[in-house]
């Protein structure tokens, strides 16, 4: 079986075992997601999602976060750590989007990756699920999944991996195939824990299945 195979079966289990996959940030306009990606970091989905709530009950459009001061951010996004790296990205970005955008996020890859804070895979996040076009975002669940299972072959760097995928992974599939690995790396292939191989829907056609 070629890797381009196994990724098309791989794509077709996940998503009989997860076909609600989606993203697990919570938001309800692409600012905010741009906001969670930053705070994700290193951190939660769950906590952020807790935290976000209490920074927009202050600052409940992207305006009023522009003119925030920095330190007041950082005073809520705090709990999500590397509190002042985040503050000062997350202000920095929404004053380029209020000054340069009109309060718009672009739709455009190239220019995502200008704004401050923001690197490929927030990028490729905002591209598949705000704006529905194609992306493939390389997080710890994707690049470990995907080694494991046999699709990239020992590549640990996200933009390499990202590019070893698209030569894979149908364009259309990128984004949703990329939330399934999320929903599998934590309940089947975990990383704190043995992998659970004998509930896994891929055990027959994984690399390392029961290594």
């Amino acid at each position: 079986m070629t890797k381009k195979e196994l990724a098309l079966e791989v794509i077709e289990r996940l998503k009989r075992e997860y076909p609600d996959a989606g993203c697990t940030l919570d938001y309800d306009d692409a600012w905010k997601l741009l906001v969670s990606v930053r705070l994700a970091a290193q951190c939660t989905d769950e906590r952020v999602n807790i935290i976000v709530q209490d920074l927009y009950k202050y600052y409940p459009d992207l305006n009023s976060l522009a003119e925030a001061d920095v330190e007041d951010i950082e005073r809520i996004v705090r709990p999500c750590g590397l509190g002042k790296s985040k503050a000062r990205d997350i202000s920095a970005c929404m004053k380029v989007l209020r000054d340069e955008y009109n309060g718009k996020v672009p739709d455009d890859f190239n220019l995502l990756l200008k704004l401050p804070g923001v690197g490929r895979k927030s990028a490729n996040l905002i591209m598949g699920d705000v704006f529905g076009k194609p992306a493939i975002v390389t997080d710890t669940h994707c690049i470990r999944l995907v080694n494991r299972i046999g699709l990239v072959d020992g590549i640990k760097e996200p933009k390499k991996v990202e590019m070893a995928l698209w030569d894979i992974i149908p364009p259309e599939e990128g984004s949703d195939f990329c939330h399934r690995l999320v929903f599998h790396g934590r309940d089947v292939c975990t990383a704190r824990t043995k992998p659970y191989c004998d509930k896994c829907c891929l055990e027959d056609i994984c690399a390392k299945a029961g290594i």
